[in-house]
């Protein structure tokens, strides 16, 4: 079998798309499914172009699955991502067979009027998109697209897996006198950024306080710009600082298997947050937000969760994590055991067969 991955414009620094993409596609491989990378240039070239562009290539693509991936500003400068039903009606006269990714389930927040409207049309492209397309997935549980009509039969639930190699050798906690070393993933900026730096130095010097030195890892994008902050909100003795910015994904991947635990704080944990999957595919503990039984993939891994924006939670979560040996070594289980059962690219791909090859036999029938 044949598919086409379709993306939209890349993102800078990193895609992370992209490298779902190419994820994806290593593993369909192995199952005799060849996912090739597509991208739409209308960032380059403009709308007008890029749909003829599209309109030609899209022809021999007849009968063929296209994997249409989703996020607002890959089909969008400013996140009006009307266009994308355009590409989806265009692919559907050429005769090929449409599913949707969707990479960005919720549409963006903010009260200015402006923030307003841009949801209303991320809804009602979202909405038109999930009817016309034969397949739908979604990187989170169905639920959470609160703008999804109920009766969606088409929709699918795959989590994401780690964009880096994962490292599921079992380990053994120590409860030695060494610092105690927690990672952070990326960095968000502007004022998000400054209230997650907050939020991880209350929780950095919390378990200092409690349980002596500690070293701090902070890695990936936005890191290097935020290392003033982080030396100024912990310019505490026995606390270590090491700040990087963007690894290769086997760098990151070295870090995050000798690192105790991974601290996640980039809004709440759910199955598309690669940063946070990225600790379950080394078998970490991954501390953060989030609510327990909203994510039946999360419930199921090392994750302990604290109330959204409840920093002193958070804290405590940690130092638990950190202090409880045996707590430690259920977390680094269960979190192998998830990285096989939901995120690793094998069982992603598996799913993924599954739905096109159904779909392939009930077209067939029809």
């Amino acid at each position: 079998m044949k598919a086409i991955a379709l993306l939209g414009r890349r993102d800078e620094p990193t895609d992370g798309v992209t490298d779902y993409c190419n994820s994806l596609a290593r593993a369909l491989r192995k199952r005799a499914v060849e996912l090739e990378i597509v991208r739409v240039p209308w960032a380059e070239r403009g709308w007008s172009e890029a749909l003829r562009w599209l309109s030609h290539e899209s022809r021999r693509w007849s009968g063929q699955w296209v994997l249409l991936q989703y996020t607002a500003l890959a089909w969008s400068r400013r996140g009006f991502s009307i266009r994308v039903r355009q590409v989806l009606k265009l692919l559907q006269r050429n005769s090929a067979r449409c599913a949707v990714v969707f990479h960005d389930a919720q549409a963006y927040e903010g009260a200015r009027l402006r923030d307003w409207f841009r949801r209303k049309i991320q809804h009602w492209t979202m909405q038109g998109l999930l009817v016309c397309a034969d397949q739908s997935i979604f990187t989170v549980p169905l639920k959470s697209a609160t703008w999804m009509h109920a009766d969606s039969l088409s929709a699918t639930f795959v989590p994401v897996g780690a964009n880096i190699p994962s490292h599921t050798a079992s380990r053994k906690y120590t409860s030695d006198e060494s610092p105690k070393t927690i990672a952070v993933f990326c960095i968000t900026g502007g004022e998000k950024g400054a209230r997650e730096i907050r939020d991880i130095a209350l929780a950095v010097r919390e378990v200092h306080a409690r349980l002596g030195p500690v070293c701090l890892e902070v890695f990936g994008r936005g890191a290097e710009d935020s290392e003033s902050l982080f030396r100024e909100a912990l310019k505490v003795s026995g606390i270590w600082i090491r700040v990087r910015g963007i690894l290769s994904a086997e760098e990151i991947t070295r870090c995050l298997a000798t690192a105790d635990v991974l601290l996640f704080v980039r809004g709440i944990i759910n199955s598309h947050r690669t940063t946070a999957i990225a600790g379950i595919s080394c078998g970490i503990p991954v501390v953060g937000y989030g609510n327990s039984g909203d994510d039946p993939a999360i419930d199921s891994a090392g994750v302990r969760l604290a109330p959204w924006h409840n920093p002193d939670a958070l804290a405590a979560e940690l130092v638990h994590v950190l202090a409880d040996a045996q707590l430690w070594q259920e977390l680094h289980d269960r979190s192998l055991a998830a990285q096989s059962e939901y995120f690793s690219w094998d069982a992603i791909a598996g799913r993924y067969a599954q739905l096109l090859g159904a779909s392939e036999i009930e077209h067939e029938r029809r």
